[in-house]
């Protein structure tokens, strides 16, 4: 693999010193050789640790519950899938010709993979710098445009539900996985007339926050974040 095209690595903000990395990024599963799969892993947890940081500085007065609201929002695959389609990530994806007559350029979740793994990629070639400087520039629209947190995702979700005469919403911690000092939990959430909805999180505070949040967005009370 030569040089990266001069506009991706423009968007990237880095010129990459071992060309293996960036290729191993852009290689769906599809297409022969070491695909981005494991880079999908570091590259999340990558991006985490940045945004978290971002959130902390640029909210000082938020707490946990609001962070939480707002890190879950900048992470999610949708938001990866964003940032990708918008510097043209999808056109530089190696993959197999029936991937790519399918559309599998556009498809959202190969998108958001291989966002994911470009992230690790800077992170490997350049450090935290490099990779920080990425999403820090990326992501600073989804910031932006996530605008307020409209407040706490569970206060609210009761009070719509109280307000159709509906039942307190229920939680239940459905799942506990992982090794004591990075556990994630699994909460299910009830609103009496509506489907369940699972979520995830590093606490049993967040899951339930993230599981209010999925289904006040269900419920079309929220607009989707990210």
């Amino acid at each position: 693999m030569g040089r990266l095209n001069a506009r991706l690595e423009a968007r990237l903000a880095h010129e990459f010193k071992d060309m293996g990395l960036i290729k191993r990024a852009l290689t769906h599963p599809s297409a022969e050789g070491a695909d981005y799969q494991r880079f999908e892993f570091l590259g999340d947890r990558v991006l985490g640790l940045v945004i978290a940081g971002r959130l902390l500085r640029d909210f000082p007065q938020a707490d946990e519950g609001e962070l939480a609201i707002r890190y879950n929002a900048l992470v999610r695959k949708e938001a990866c899938a964003e940032v990708a389609e918008r510097i043209g990530l999808g056109d530089h994806i190696v993959m197999g010709a029936g991937e790519a007559k399918a559309g599998g350029r556009r498809k959202s979740a190969i998108l958001a993979d291989a966002c994911e793994a470009v992230i690790a990629a800077l992170y490997l070639d350049g450090g935290l710098a490099a990779a920080e400087r990425f999403i820090e520039t990326e992501w600073s629209y989804l910031i932006e445009k996530s605008g307020e947190v409209q407040q706490d995702a569970k206060t609210a979700l009761q009070e719509w539900a109280q307000g159709q005469g509906r039942p307190v919403p229920k939680y239940d911690l459905t799942g506990r996985t992982g090794p004591d000092h990075a556990p994630e939990f699994t909460v299910t959430v009830t609103v009496d007339g509506t489907k369940p909805l699972q979520a995830k999180g590093n606490s049993k505070r967040q899951a339930e926050q993230t599981a209010a949040q999925a289904m006040l967005e269900k419920l079309g009370v929220w607009s989707s974040r990210g």
